[in-house]
């Protein structure tokens, strides 16, 4: 059974329509299936916190405490050590925290849901889908 990482953007938009699209497919899949890595929890902790704004923080935490957070483990190392290194010699590599994410999803077999598909098709071997775009 296929499972799913949101990417950062993706939360996002579900912080902000929460019973839009992402909503909808998250309902249509089941929550079991969808997780968001430690990178992108990081990255909207971060964004909550630079916005100073207590509303956001907590729909960031309602959110984050409602799906599993997948913790950057091996063989997610691997995994990254083998994108980054393809992607250096193809040209330019995504950034640094998409690298991550990319690398997580790819070890542990998760379709990537963002909206930044172009960056993440990059990634070798990474399946990726754009739910707000579909």
């Amino acid at each position: 059974m296929k499972r799913f990482s949101l990417d950062t953007n993706v939360v996002a938009d579900l912080v902000r329509n929460p019973a839009g699209v992402v909503a909808q497919r998250i309902a249509e899949v089941g929550e079991a299936r969808v997780a968001v890595s430690i990178i992108v929890a990081c990255e909207l902790r971060f964004g909550a916190a630079k916005s100073g704004s207590a509303k956001l923080a907590r729909r960031v935490e309602e959110i984050l405490a409602a799906v599993e957070t997948l913790p950057l483990a091996p063989p997610a190392d691997l995994a990254y050590a083998r994108a980054r290194r393809a992607l250096e010699t193809k040209g330019p590599p995504i950034g640094p925290n998409d690298l991550l994410i990319a690398a997580q999803a790819r070890a542990l077999d998760l379709t990537v849901v963002t909206d930044n598909v172009s960056e993440f098709r990059r990634g070798p071997g990474l399946d990726v889908v754009n739910w707000l775009r579909e």
